[in-house]
C-alpha cells in the first residue's frame, strides 16, 4: 500500500470549477465523518471496482466532536461525502472535472467537462450514490438502479455512475 496513489479529501478545500472551496471543505468533512463512523483511520486502502480496477490510499482531515455534531445526519453525510470522493476519483481516473451542478429532473447530479474543454464538447454526466455500510449485492443493485435513473437524459453525452461504499471502503464505477 505504501506505493499506492493517494486521494486526499483535503484537496477538495481548493475547490473545482463547480465546487467552491467552502463546499469542498463540507464534502471532505462529511466524508471524513462517514469514514470515522465505520471505524476507518486516514490512510486506509480504498478499492475501486467496475470500469476501473485499482486502489488508492484514502486520506482525510481529523474528525472533531464539532464535525460529528454538524454531520450527525449520516444519510445526508453519506451523500455529500460520496460526492467529494467521486469528484476526486474521477479526476484521478479520467480527465474530467466537475463543471456544473445539474438541475433536478434529468436523472444525474453533475456535469463533467475536460479541463480547458469547450461548451457542449467533451462533456459527460455524473450520478453519485453513497452507502454507509453495504454488501456486494446492495452495491450492484445500486449501480443498476442509477444506470436506469440516468436513462431519461441519454443521448450525446456518456454518463458515469459512481457508488461510494464507506464500510469497505470501496467505489464501483460504471459508464453508460
Amino acid at each position: 500500500m505504501k506505493n499506492s496513489p493517494e486521494i486526499n479529501l483535503e484537496s477538495l478545500y481548493e475547490g473545482m470549477p463547480a465546487v467552491t472551496p467552502a463546499y469542498g471543505r463540507s464534502l471532505a468533512e462529511a466524508g471524513a465523518v462517514c469514514l470515522d463512523e465505520v471505524g476507518h483511520q486516514s490512510g486506509v486502502e480504498f478499492q475501486v471496482k467496475g470500469l476501473h480496477k485499482t486502489k488508492y490510499k484514502l486520506l482525510w482531515p481529523a474528525v472533531t466532536p464539532q464535525m460529528k455534531n454538524c454531520y450527525n445526519d449520516l444519510q445526508d453525510s453519506t451523500e455529500y461525502g460520496a460526492y467529494g470522493i467521486a469528484f476526486l476519483l474521477l479526476k484521478q481516473l479520467t480527465n474530467y472535472t466537475v463543471i456544473q451542478r445539474s438541475k433536478k429532473g434529468p436523472g444525474f447530479d453533475y456535469w463533467l467537462g475536460k479541463e480547458g474543454g469547450t461548451l457542449f464538447q467533451d462533456k459527460a454526466r455524473l450520478e453519485v450514490s453513497g452507502i454507509l455500510k453495504g454488501t456486494a449485492s446492495k452495491i450492484a443493485s445500486r449501480v443498476k438502479q442509477k444506470l436506469t435513473q440516468v436513462a431519461p437524459s441519454d443521448g450525446t453525452f456518456p454518463a458515469y455512475v459512481v457508488i461510494v461504499e464507506f464500510g469497505s471502503p470501496l467505489s464501483q464505477v460504471a459508464i453508460k
